[in-house]
C-alpha cells in the first residue's frame, strides 16, 4: 500500500460505525483522506466508533443501505472517488432469527449502493466486502479459491454469496467496456476470514464473548471448541482492501474481480487453541468450558486460499496469530484500565502495523 496515494482522496465507507469500519475510518483519517461514512448507529454499547471518537475527523452520516433514495443522495452530494462497502448484518446466528433482515441488508443493501454508483460520475474504484462464508462450504481441508462456487447453508452465508453474485452482475452489466452503462468504474469484491482485534463487542462472536467473560472474571462457555477457523487481525484484510482499491484506481478493469484475503495456513487454528492462548495472555485465572446447550449449526472447517492476492497485489499477512491475539488483549486491557487512551492506542497499533 502506498500511504501517499490516499492523501486528499474522497472515500465513502459504508458501515463505518461497525468494528471493521471504525478501524478503516481511523486508518484513512491518518492517511489524510477525506472520509465520508454511511451507516446505522453503532450496533453495540460499548463500541469502537464512540470509544475512539472516530466521528471527530470525518463526515459521519447515519443512514440505512436499505434506503436506496438516501444512499443515492449521499453519493451525489459528496461525490466520492473511492467506495468501500462494508455495511452488513455480519453475524451467522442472528441470521437464523432474522433471515429477512439479513437478506435485505446484505443483498438489497448491496444492490442499492451499486445502483447509486451506477449513476455517479465521481467514483472511479469500488470494493464490496463480503465474507469467506460466501463459498459453498464442503468442509474440505484446502482453501477456497476465487473461482470456487458461491453458496451458503445458513441465511448469513447465503446472503454473502448473493452479494457476490450481485457485484458480478453489476460489474458485467454496467461497469465494464462491454456493459450497458456509461460509467466504467472498476468494481471488485473482497472476502476475508474471521477478524480479531480491539473494539469488537458483537454478540455471538468468539473473541468478544471471551473477553467479556474474562473481564467479568467468569468462565466463558464455548459452543464449538473443535471448529477450525482462519484467524487474522482486523488490519490484515483492511490492508488488502486498500491495496485493491489503489490498484483499481490505477489499473482499472485488470483488478475488477473477486479477491481472497485470508491468514497464513499456520493461523487456521481450532477454537480451543485460541481460547487457551487468550486465557494465558489475559491471566487473572481466566478459564473456559464447553457449552452444553443446543445451538444452531455452524461450519467446522473453512479456509481461504489467498495465492492470487499474494501474487498479483503483493499482499501478505504481517502478524502471526499469536501476535494478533497479543495486540487484541493489549487493546482490551487498556480499554478497561484507561478508556480515554483508546483512540491513541488504536492509532498506535495502526501506525506500527503500517510500518
Amino acid at each position: 500500500m502506498n500511504p501517499s496515494f490516499w492523501q486528499d482522496k474522497s472515500v465513502l465507507i459504508t458501515g463505518h460505525t461497525g468494528f471493521k469500519g471504525s478501524w478503516l475510518s481511523l486508518w484513512l483519517q491518518g492517511l489524510g483522506a477525506n472520509v465520508v461514512g454511511y451507516a446505522l448507529s453503532p450496533p453495540t454499547n460499548p463500541n469502537l466508533f464512540d470509544a475512539a471518537a472516530v466521528a471527530e475527523h470525518m463526515t459521519s452520516i447515519i443512514g440505512d443501505v436499505r434506503d436506496v433514495d438516501h444512499i443515492q443522495s449521499v453519493v451525489q452530494q459528496h461525490q466520492p472517488e473511492i467506495v468501500i462497502h462494508m455495511a452488513a448484518q455480519s453475524l451467522v446466528l442472528p441470521s437464523y432469527t432474522n433471515p429477512v433482515e439479513t437478506y435485505a441488508i446484505n443483498v438489497m443493501g448491496t444492490v442499492n449502493l451499486l445502483e447509486a454508483l451506477r449513476h455517479s460520475e465521481s467514483v472511479k474504484a469500488a470494493v464490496t466486502v463480503t465474507s469467506d462464508k460466501c463459498y459453498e462450504n464442503y468442509e474440505r481441508l484446502w482453501g477456497y479459491r476465487e473461482c470456487d462456487p458461491m453458496g451458503g447453508r445458513d441465511p448469513y452465508s447465503s446472503s454473502k454469496g448473493c452479494a457476490e453474485l450481485v457485484t458480478r452482475a453489476f460489474r458485467g452489466s454496467y461497469f465494464s467496456e462491454t456493459g450497458l452503462g456509461e460509467n466504467h468504474l472498476a468494481l471488485a469484491s473482497a472476502r476475508a476470514g474471521n477478524v480479531i482485534g480491539g473494539g469488537d463487542w458483537a454478540p455471538h462472536r468468539l473473541v468478544p464473548d471471551i473477553i467479556e467473560s474474562f473481564a467479568r472474571g467468569t468462565s466463558v462457555k464455548i459452543r464449538n471448541p473443535h471448529a477450525i477457523r482462519p484467524w487474522q487481525h482486523v488490519l490484515e484484510p483492511l490492508t488488502g482492501y486498500l491495496q485493491l482499491a489503489e490498484r483499481l484506481w490505477k489499473d482499472g478493469m485488470t483488478y475488477a474481480e473477486g479477491w481472497n484475503f485470508g491468514p497464513s495456513d499456520d493461523d487456521a487454528k481450532p477454537v480451543s487453541w485460541v481460547v487457551d492462548e487468550l486465557a494465558r495472555l489475559w491471566g487473572d485465572g481466566a478459564r473456559w468450558e464447553t457449552a452444553s446447550d443446543v445451538h444452531a449449526p455452524e461450519s467446522n472447517y473453512l479456509k481461504l486460499d489467498s495465492s492470487k492476492a499474494k501474487a498479483k497485489l503483493d499482499w501478505k499477512p504481517k502478524l502471526s496469530l499469536p501476535q494478533a491475539l497479543e495486540w487484541t488483549v493489549q487493546w482490551y486491557k487498556t480499554y478497561y484500565r484507561d478508556q480515554p487512551l483508546i483512540r491513541e492506542v488504536t492509532r498506535e497499533q495502526i501506525s506500527y502495523f503500517q510500518g
